[in-house]
């Protein structure tokens, strides 16, 4: 996968460099033009084990870092001895899979004497907008949703500012999603293939519950997720159709899961802006390719007189632009680069930018 625009943006020349999980990405930014964006995946490698493998992943980051390097520097047209700074991800994601991006971006940054940035990979989810759209407003909201986050946000400053309001409290909806396809005898991963299918299913089929939204649940949980439920409804929904022995309406199962997800999430993201205040939300993650929840977030946001700031679907996916670019607002922020001794950190809060 290669994007590339035309220059002349203004702004630090950024390396960023993502492997957090099953892809190995290298994006390269002039503050917020987009140079060039290499991807190599291999989530062909984990489909046999229906879902990520973390020595399979390390292991194929190893083989594909430096190939994926040189495409890269290609497609931006650029020597490496002419970026500004280094980014990558320190976390949070698979222990392994992060350390192999770590080491490569501290020998690249001391081979070529420049400052090394360790970035919150969830951060970068919400700043690879700003190569869509440019800057962000002085305070919005942001709704991130991937394969093992689900989180409602808070931003001042994409910098160093950032407040989780809530968050899923067991499953993210990305999980829900791969156990869901499972439950269907479907491939993975599950979000696209449930997405694609639910497009021909009715969502209305099936009335699956929504997690935390009963007016019990707003005094502990009001901007917190729950998908556990959900998946476990759809589950047993299927089985008891089985041992009836009843054909599953596989699409219409799909659509009424989806419906019951892209519900809660965008009900409880409309809400936030409300209690904040403020009247821009930003929708990033994998899962914010999911073509049900970029719609019903649309008409909401709209209907509500809320800005909905979205990236294009080929961004919201892992990749090493949204590092680049956030090393571009860090390095623009005159904030310090990070120590060669950084360590890579798989459970590092969303509220550290900067390690």
């Amino acid at each position: 996968m290669s994007e590339r625009s035309v220059r002349g943006g203004v702004g630090p020349l950024v390396l960023g460099i993502e492997s957090s999980c099953d892809e190995t990405g290298i994006g390269i930014v002039r503050g917020h033009e987009l140079l060039a964006n290499e991807v190599a995946s291999s989530v062909a490698e984990h489909v046999r084990f229906g879902g990520v493998v973390p020595e399979v992943a390390s292991r194929a980051h190893l083989q594909a870092l430096v190939p994926t390097l040189r495409r890269a520097t290609e497609a931006a047209d650029i020597d490496l001895s002419e970026v500004d700074a280094i980014a990558v991800t320190a976390g949070p994601g698979l222990m392994g899979a992060l350390v192999v991006g770590l080491a490569a971006a501290k020998a690249l940054a001391v081979a070529l004497n420049k400052p090394l940035y360790g970035l919150n990979h969830l951060v970068g989810h919400v700043s690879v907008d700003l190569l869509d759209h440019g800057p962000l407003p002085s305070e919005l909201a942001a709704l991130l949703v991937s394969g093992g986050h689900t989180s409602l946000l808070h931003i001042r400053d994409i910098t160093g500012d950032i407040t989780e309001l809530g968050a899923t409290i067991d499953d993210a909806a990305g999980e829900a999603y791969d156990k869901v396809a499972r439950v269907l005898d479907l491939s993975y991963p599950g979000g696209p293939v449930i997405d694609k299918l639910a497009a021909h299913g009715n969502p209305k089929a099936i009335r699956f519950p929504r997690g935390l939204t009963a007016g019990k649940d707003q005094a502990k949980h009001r901007f917190d997720y729950s998908f556990s439920g959900l998946k476990t409804a759809v589950s047993r929904w299927v089985e008891t159709e089985r041992l009836a022995g009843r054909d599953i309406p596989v699409a219409d199962v799909a659509a009424s899961f989806q419906e019951a997800v892209a519900d809660v999430l965008t009900v409880k993201a409309v809400d936030a802006c409300n209690y904040l205040g403020v009247d821009t939300i930003l929708l990033g993650g994998g899962v914010a390719a999911n073509s049900r929840l970029r719609g019903l977030l649309a008409e909401r946001t709209e209907a509500a007189g809320i800005t909905l700031r979205r990236p294009r679907p080929a961004l919201c996916t892992d990749n090493g632009a949204m590092i680049a670019v956030l090393g571009a607002e860090v390095v623009a922020a005159g904030r310090p680069p990070s120590s060669l001794e950084i360590g890579a950190d798989s459970g590092l809060p969303i509220s550290t930018v900067l390690v």
